[in-house]
Parts: C-alpha cells; structure tokens; sequence
C-alpha cells in the first residue's frame, strides 16, 4: 500500500465515518478516487488533510468532509445526470461520475480545466464533459440536471442555475453571506417548488463570481 492509498484510508476512517457518511455508495466513490492526482505536486503530500485547499488566484479544493456530506445529503441515483458548478479540478464532478450517469462540469479557468481533464483520464472517467464557457452552454448539454453541486461557497444561488434543477432534483450548496459562516444546503424541487434546508455549519472559501454583491450605502 502506497503512503497516499494508506492516506485515502484513513480520511474515510478518521475524517467522513466519525462525521455520519454512512452511505456505502458515497464512502466508495471516495475510496476510489485518488484526490492527490488532481492537485498540483506541492499539494500531493496534503491530499487528503481535512482542509481546504488552495488551488491559486482565490480558488479552493473543498475539504472531504464537507463534499462528503453534501453528496450523501443529496442522495444520488446512478441515473442522474448531475452539474458541478465551480468545478475547479473536478474532485467533485470524478466523485460524482462514480455515483450517477453523468456530469457536466463548469468551470471557466482553463488552467484548472487542464489539470481536471489530465486526472480524469488517469482515472479513465469518460462520464464527465468539462465546460469552459459558461452557464448557457452547460444548459445546451442538457436543459435540466437531477443533481447539481456547488464546489464552494456562494453568497445565493442564481436564478438561472435553479431553473436547471429537475422536479425531484437536489442541488447541494453551502451558502454564505457576508463574514457570516458557510451553510451547507440542500436545495429539492417538488411540485414545481424550491425548498430549502440547512443541514450544517461549513467553512469553505467563496466561488469567484459568486460573492456578495456590494450594498448601497449613503
């Protein structure tokens, strides 16, 4: 056993079961994928801290726990077809391709685009379709998702990414506002309705883009 598969056992010993991942589905996806392959070499020997971790010009890999969490809470069937928002190097969207149909993964930093890609294919995921230009090419993939995820933390959610979220659809996200703490939400659609419930405090950087708009002061 390498350093980073005794590494990978022991975030699932020590870090997601004593956090209430139950789920066998999730806790294998984790065990499957090898976190250090889509980080940088100055990250590899960190891989797998509980922390989040930091990929350059304010972007962040999310700590395991806390994904973890969000998809168990999101309850993924192996024919959703899921988007990963924020997908940075595609952690998330290569868990995600072990536990559903498909993902689309949208992240608009080429750089970290590439190094997404480059682990995918040590993986050999070929489930996960990488979009770089924006929202509206995501919804001409496919016009609604089962599953979306947020990988980082945002102020609201847009209106036009919970219009792609089908009826019975859960979308994952930890929302943050001001200097207040990060809330992981789970997001469900029934009915036609958005409801909204927050299921734990979550420390996790904001989503270039996605930070509080500024408020009018006199």
């Amino acid at each position: 056993m390498s350093d980073y598969d005794a590494a990978r056992v022991n975030m699932i010993e020590r870090q997601l079961r004593p956090n209430k991942i139950t789920d066998d589905r999730v806790l294998e996806a984790f065990a499957t994928i090898r976190r250090e392959l889509f980080l940088p070499e100055r990250l590899r020997a960190v891989a797998y801290n509980d922390d989040n971790l930091p990929l350059g010009n304010g972007r962040f890999l999310l700590a395991p726990m806390v994904v973890a969490r969000l998809l168990q809470a999101a309850a993924i069937r192996r024919n959703d077809n899921a988007l990963v928002v924020g997908a940075g190097v595609a952690y998330e969207a290569a868990l995600l391709a072990t536990l559903c149909r498909s993902v689309v993964a949208l992240e608009p930093d080429p750089e970290l685009a590439r190094q997404g890609r480059a682990a995918l294919v040590e993986h050999r995921i070929a489930a996960v379709n990488f979009v770089e230009n924006g929202q509206g090419q995501a919804a001409r993939i496919r016009p609604a998702y089962d599953v979306i995820l947020f990988a980082g933390a945002v102020a609201e959610i847009p209106a036009e990414i919970a219009a792609q979220l089908t009826e019975g659809g859960r979308m994952a996200a930890i929302i943050k506002h001001d200097n207040g703490p990060g809330r992981a939400t789970l997001i469900t659609r029934t009915g036609g309705v958005l409801a909204t419930r927050v299921m734990f405090d979550a420390a996790a950087p904001l989503l270039p883009g996605f930070a509080p708009k500024p408020a009018f002061v006199f």
